[in-house]
């Protein structure tokens, strides 16, 4: 692995979300403490992680909607949803819920490494 490699592999690394006491989060002002972070080359990076990690999480949250909307429609369900029912439930078009349950059999299907 080249040196370029390594430093892109480690950018792409998302920081940790930890999750914030109850007390900070009732403060609107409070966010991870990064209001109390005075040098800016620190904040920049630190919300970079946590915009990174955001993000990651963004999208592994995507595709575990994606898998439970295909749970749910699937036909082998004596219970199952239609894309309408699974649209209604998730606040989403149902255009994007049949997205979405496509793309959670595709999930589903293949195998996880």
């Amino acid at each position: 692995m080249t040196e370029s490699e390594r430093n892109e592999r480690q950018r792409l690394r998302p920081a940790p979300l930890l999750f914030e006491p109850s007390q900070a989060t009732e403060d609107p002002e409070h966010f991870f403490d990064l209001e109390s972070l005075e040098d800016p080359r620190e904040l920049l990076a630190r919300a970079t992680e946590l915009t990174q990690a955001f993000r990651a999480a963004t999208d592994r949250s995507v595709e575990f909607q994606a898998m439970a909307a295909a749970q749910l429609a699937d036909p082998r369900r004596f219970d199952r949803l239609t894309a309408a029912d699974v649209a209604e439930r998730a606040e989403w078009t149902e255009d994007y819920a049949k997205k979405m349950i496509e793309f959670g059999r595709s999930l589903l299907d293949s195998p996880r490494a």
